[in-house]
């Protein structure tokens, strides 16, 4: 059933099968995800499909139905574990399965996850650090398959409901911890150049730096992966620098902890010779050696926020914000202290 537009109703599918001389049976099939049409054809629908702002209205799904579409851009983190505890509490909840898709480290989904996805279909998509391209944007939202994005890696659309952390904040607050205790030499292991959270991290940074007086400098800076062996890597490198850092604002927990066993190859004790703050504040962060200073984000939280806005989408609900943005904190543990007289 079609609904309507600022400009007026949509039309029907018998008038856009009409309008693109084809027949009512092919514009079904593409809107129900079919693949038995021919690809030329199947462009040409959703385009006018897009056109006319055409949007399938789906029946409200009983407890216990359906399934929720969860893809990662990679899996195998204490990180992703985190956001997975949290789908599933919410979505068990709701009496709604999950379903796991991982994107082997890419951050767009091929074509071939898109055309599995709209043969199911599932009531809605949830998206860790990935997002969809402009052209499958249209093909989940003309079938009434909504998707909210978690931890995006870039900006998306305004339309597109995201759940994250205001990582700036965590990145600032991290910084300005280090300087507070006195470190002026303060370096800084980022995450990955093409996601928004490194990004974002790594100007709060820069910010407080500046605010202190204390020009940014590239050569403190190196950009891991946020897993253990990139900040075990560029820890490396730092501590071999003929000046190095009294601090380092490691990005995420995984790179403190490779951090640390930099350290502690070098002889260099934590915190006495080196701060260390990470971020994220896995359940792992405690357990270190010394227990590890970072920075909260709320994982739990933005997973469990983001099913729940899914599910309110699926139901045709219409969300209080599509855009929700959660608090960071600092944590204060063992791994930092004023530098060395």
């Amino acid at each position: 059933m079609s609904t309507p537009t600022p400009h007026g109703p949509t039309p029907t599918i018998a008038e856009i099968a009409r309008e693109l001389g084809v027949s009512v049976p092919t514009v079904s099939k593409v809107l129900n995800g079919r693949t038995d049409v021919a690809p030329a054809t199947r462009d040409r629908v959703e385009a006018a499909l897009e056109r006319h702002r055409y949007r399938r209205r789906r029946a409200a799904p009983p407890v216990g139905a359906g399934l929720v579409d969860l893809v990662f851009h990679r899996v195998g983190s204490a990180w992703s574990t985190e956001i997975i505890r949290g789908v599933e509490d919410a979505a068990a909840a709701a009496g709604v399965s999950v379903i796991l898709s991982e994107l082997g480290g890419e951050h767009r989904p091929p074509s071939t996850w898109l055309e599995t996805t709209l043969s199911r279909p599932p009531l809605g998509v949830l998206l860790v650090a990935a997002s969809l391209s402009a052209s499958q944007r249209p093909r989940l939202t003309t079938r009434g398959i909504p998707y909210v994005v978690i931890d995006t890696d870039g900006e998306p659309p305004p339309d597109v409901p995201t759940v994250g952390s205001d990582n700036w904040s965590g990145g600032l607050a991290a910084t300005r911890h280090l300087l507070e205790l006195g470190h002026r030499r303060i370096a800084a292991i980022s995450g990955p150049g093409n996601m928004l959270c490194a990004r974002a991290r790594l100007d709060g940074y820069r910010t407080a730096l500046e605010e202190a007086g204390i020009g940014f400098d590239p050569a403190l800076v190196r950009s891991g992966n946020f897993e253990v062996e990139s900040g075990y890597r560029s820890g490396s490198e730092l501590l071999d620098l003929p000046e190095r850092p009294t601090a380092v604002f490691a990005g995420s927990d995984m790179q403190g902890i490779g951090l640390l066993r930099a350290a502690q190859e070098r002889g260099i004790s934590v915190p006495r010779d080196l701060s260390v703050v990470g971020y994220d504040d896995l359940p792992l962060a405690t357990w270190t050696a010394p227990a590890l200073t970072t920075v909260r984000q709320p994982l739990l939280e933005m997973a469990t926020t983001a099913t729940r806005l899914l599910l309110d989408l699926a139901r045709g609900e219409t969300p209080m914000a599509r855009r929700v943005n959660l608090a960071t904190a600092l944590v204060v543990r063992e791994s930092t202290a004023p530098p060395p007289t």
